[in-house]
This record gives structure tokens, sequence and C-alpha cells, in this order.
């Protein structure tokens, strides 16, 4: 490592001692690619390498997390999304390099965009009318992320001139574009809660909507719906003789689950000294030992409820039970906006969003469900794809609900099983033929 001719050895020392030591090992476990991560205990050091890792769309199947004084060291387990181990030597040391510079990792620079921050509550049509006021004010859309919860909205969506494609930084256009988002927002009934902000500056997408939804108290919120395959078990229990308060958090694995819940804990004020993470099948365990940051356990009875209440929603707001729909087309003026309107007019409401664009093409992913947050029907779904175009908006990934009920069809025995099986053929079968599956086997 080379130093700046004015550091003395003091600092260096310092440096030396605050500097993350990386080891990544490929020869221990035959299944994953082992990441160790040795550093000095700091306030979210941890959300700030699993963030480092998930970014790079790995996934965790396991982690250990302990600490000595004020030390931590953390292993992970990871794969690619195929379940491979990592291989490439360009992204073990990408990765080497920057958890290595852990202590440092924040974003700085705008990119050239203005990024705006709309809260409140959640209804059919809203993001309809979000994207045709900004398509009205010359806004081009460059990325947005949309999260739904509990009745509630949080979306993260950066923009530039339509025209200059430069920064918006005019303060008077700013002000028009705070004012009518806040509008849409407040509809007929969110005059109080309803929030636009704008800034310069772009942040972890993720990590601030989790932010949002947690300052807009959404854990608190009576769910609209039961989900369906709503099956988060967390308890929490204090370790007296320790000092610990003790999390275990339990539900079905997905991609980017240990660091929501690690946001959410990092976000109330805890330190995580220990973890444990195992994953087995489709199922996630998740154990943590925590204190505040003073040093104490979990204190009351309304506390601890308020944390069961916080990590059931940090993993509830990524998940949908919404059909999954992949629009990748090229770019144009007012395409959210019309988009959009498509699925309104049709009698689907979108769930969560997640838009990007690379040069001239545009790729959103979009949750939908019916207006009452019901599966939606895979002939309107059908219609919608003939209506926007069949070869650009497709169906990826269908909710859990169909699997399931697939599932018990074929499961049931005698005459009424076999009834049930030639009416769950019949129903795959016309899925096969719309296009969402793509077999009827």
């Amino acid at each position: 490592m080379e130093w700046p001719a004015c550091t003395d050895e003091y600092e260096k020392l310092l440096l030396r001692m605050s500097t993350p030591r990386v080891v990544i090992d490929n020869v221990v476990c035959s299944t994953a690619t082992l990441v160790k991560v040795i550093s000095a205990r700091r306030h979210g050091s941890l959300l700030d390498a699993i963030q480092i890792l998930i970014d790079l769309n790995l996934v965790i199947k396991k982690a250990y997390i302990s600490s000595d004084g004020k030390w931590f060291m953390d292993v992970f387990h990871v794969v690619d999304q195929n379940g491979n181990k990592l291989i490439d030597e360009s992204v073990l040391k990408y990765i080497e390099q920057s958890l290595g510079s852990v202590h440092s990792v924040r974003t700085s620079c705008s990119n050239g965009l203005t990024a705006l921050e709309l809260s409140g509550t959640d209804r059919v049509g809203l993001l309809s009318e979000v994207f045709a006021v900004l398509a009205d004010l010359q806004c081009d859309v460059v990325e947005a992320k949309v999260w739904t919860h509990n009745g509630r909205i949080a979306s993260l969506i950066y923009v530039k001139d339509c025209d200059s494609g430069a920064t918006i930084d005019d303060s008077q256009k700013i002000k028009k574009i705070e004012v009518r988002l806040r509008n849409v927002l407040k509809g007929d009934n969110d005059i109080r809660t309803a929030k636009t902000s704008v800034s310069m500056s772009v942040m972890h997408s993720e990590r601030r909507l989790h932010q949002m939804m947690f300052a807009d108290r959404d854990y608190e919120r009576t769910p609209i719906l039961k989900l369906i395959s709503d099956d988060t078990v967390v308890t929490v229990q204090n370790w007296a003789e320790r000092g610990y308060s003790v999390v275990n958090v339990q539900c079905k694995d997905r991609i980017k689950l240990l660091f929501d819940v690690v946001c959410n804990l990092t976000d109330m004020e805890y330190v995580v000294f220990h973890a444990t993470i195992n994953t087995n099948s489709n199922q996630a365990y998740l154990e943590f030992y925590i204190r505040h940051n003073d040093g104490t356990p979990i204190s009351s009875e309304p506390e601890r409820q308020r944390v069961i209440q916080c990590l059931k929603a940090s993993v509830e707001r990524r998940a949908s039970e919404g059909v999954q729909l992949e629009l990748c087309t090229e770019d144009k003026k007012g395409l959210l906006a019309e988009v959009m309107r498509t699925f309104r007019e049709n009698g689907l409401n979108v769930t969560r969003a997640e838009i990007s664009t690379t040069g001239k093409m545009a790729t959103n992913v979009f949750y939908v469900t019916d207006v009452i947050g019901h599966q939606a029907d895979p002939k309107i779904i059908e219609s919608v794809r003939q209506k926007i175009g069949s070869s650009s908006l497709e169906v990826k990934e269908l909710p859990l609900v169909y699997h399931e009920k697939a599932e018990r069809e074929d499961q049931s025995g005698g005459i009424g099983g076999a009834v049930l099986w030639s009416i769950g053929s019949l129903v795959r079968k016309n899925l096969y033929s719309l296009g969402l599956i793509k077999s009827c086997s």
C-alpha cells in the first residue's frame, strides 16, 4: 500500500488497524466461495459488507458473524445466481478490494441525476398518475424502485431533463415537481402523510426505501391483504447472563433477505455482535445476538414487540404474490406513463417495480395483481401483453399460489382427486396456451 508523503507512522498504523482484512477461499467448501472479513467494530460495517455482496447479485447461503472486543469477523458462503462458486478472478479481486475499503463505502456523486422520494397511501392507478405527471413536466425517468406494503408506498425515482439530458437543478422546476407530485400522492385522503422531496445525491436505493418505509411506520399499519405465503416467524428473547437480546427469524429464503433484515436492525440502532445464517432448500433461519449502541439489550415488552413488527415488515416489503412481468424495449419519452396507463385501464395494480435504462434500452420489472390484490386473470395479462407488445412484455414468474394450487390438485386422490386433477390440467393448459408457463406437462 502506498502512503501519501505527509502521512506519519502513527497515521499509517491507524489506517492499517482500521482497514478490513479480506480473505477469499475457494478450497474449504465444495459448494460455495468463502468470503472472510476481519475489521474493527463500527456501527453499520456489517451492513456495508453485505451491501457490497448483494449489489453484485451474489446469493449468501450461509453466514457466521462474531465479535471479540472491538473486532469483528464475518464469514459469508456465497454463490452466483446460478448456484455456482465464484471463479472469475476479476470478480474475486473486486470483492476483495471493495470489502477492504468498506469503511469508506459511501455514495457521493449525483451521476447527473435528480432523485425524487415519494411516500404515502397506496391506491390503484397511483403510479400511472405519478409517471404521467413526470412525463408532462419533461422529466425522463432513468431509474426507479417502488415498494408497497400494508397499504403504503415508497418510491425512489431518478430523473433527468428530457431536452438537455442534464440534472434538473432549476429551483422553480424542482418546486413545481414537488408540488404536483405531492398533490397526486395526497389524493382525497392522505393530506397528512403524503411526502415528496428532491435531492441531487445518489444513495443506495433499497436501503433508502427501507428507511422511508420505517419512517412511515408501515410496520404498524394493518395489512390490507394477508399474503398467501405469509409464514414469517420472528421471536425475540433476552439472554440476561450475557446481556444480549436474541432475535430469530424463520421465513422463506429469497435473494437479499439478509440485507433486508440487517438493514432494519442497523436503522433501529442495534448492533449485531454474533449471528448465524443458514438456508435449507427454500427456507432461511437467521439468528442474531444484538444490543443497543450503548451496550444494553432490549429492555421492555413494547420494544420487543416493535422489533418483531419491524423485522416482519423488512421481510415482507420485497416479497410479492403478484405476477412478475418484464418489459424490455427501446426507451422513449413517456414510455412508463403509457405502460402504467395500460395496466390501470385493464384492472392491474402494480405492487412493486424496478425500472432501469441502459443506453437506449429500458428494462422494467413489474409485479402486478388485480385491483383488490388477488391474482391477476391470465387472460387479462395476455391482453395487456398484446397491447404493449408481446415480444417486449414477458411473464417472467408466476406467483406461488399457482404452483401451490397445482401441487394440491396433483396430490388429490380418488374420483374427486381425478376431477380436480382434470381441472388443474385445464388450468395449466390454458396458462401454457397463453404463454404464461413453459410446459403443460
